[in-house]
């Protein structure tokens, strides 16, 4: 069985003293429930002062990117050596990152290997436009994805993929669970694809896209889906608290 995941993607929200305090709403909670992996993923400013406060418990940390150089006249990047002992996990291929900045699926290729030299675990973020969407072009953009993203690496179990539908991020409009948990099974076939099924399936595989307290338990019940990339709803701490519950419990029973 894979073991459940649910990560909060803070964006750029939150001063270091804002960051600081929601940690501390938050963190006496989340200890609570250790059968799920639970990752809070804040700005770089507050990395540090975030590792301090979680360093005696088993909650973890992540970047929101990273360069894939570990150093040079590359003004405003973060490499990944910077993050080596600050955080576990790096978010790349973010749609955001995609769509604003204008990242290309090779661009995420080198972050996701210079991650993994640097011994940080990526979640590689994937996700259909609605123009996409609403013209039955999901499969073939998703895949394309995947392949690109995993060109030339190695088979790696503890890869994390998010499958963010583009137009369910921050628009309040969820996909239906069993939308996401068909779309999570065809990019699990795929990753067997490039890699191999034993690795597929032990691929964590999350779903991302106006995830909320309220929507949370029809996605984790969904044996395909096996957590949650969660926006906005991680910045509220009691919120994030509820939906890393439901899934413990959800995924207790299973």
């Amino acid at each position: 069985m894979r073991r459940p995941f649910i990560a909060g993607n803070w964006k750029m929200n939150t001063s270091v003293t804002e960051a600081i305090n929601l940690i501390r709403e938050m963190k006496d909670g989340l200890k609570s429930f250790s059968s799920v992996d639970r990752v809070l993923c804040p700005p770089f400013v507050s990395l540090y002062a975030a590792s301090e406060l979680v360093k005696v418990t088993d909650i973890e940390l992540g970047a929101q990117n990273m360069y894939f150089k570990e150093k040079g006249a590359f003004t405003g990047e973060i490499s990944p050596l910077m993050l080596k002992g600050l955080c576990k996990f790096v978010i790349l291929g973010h749609s955001e990152r995609r769509q604003i900045f204008g990242e290309s699926d090779a661009v995420i290729n080198e972050k996701i290997k210079a991650a993994i030299a640097a011994n940080l675990l990526p979640i590689m973020c994937v996700g259909e436009t609605l123009e996409e969407n609403e013209a039955g072009n999901t499969n073939s953009k998703l895949a394309g994805q995947i392949k690109a993203g995993l060109k030339d690496i190695a088979a790696n179990k503890q890869m994390i993929v998010a499958y963010e539908p583009i137009w369910a991020i921050g628009t309040g409009k969820a996909a239906t669970a069993l939308q996401a948990a068909v779309t999570i099974k065809f990019i699990r076939e795929n990753i067997g694809k490039v890699w191999d099924e034993e690795t597929a399936g032990a691929v964590r595989i999350l779903y991302g896209g106006s995830v909320t307290a309220a929507n949370i338990a029809e996605f984790i019940n969904e044996p395909q889906i096996d957590g949650a990339l969660v926006g906005g709803a991680s910045l509220k701490a009691g919120e994030f608290i509820d939906i890393v519950k439901q899934t413990a419990d959800i995924k207790q029973r299973v």
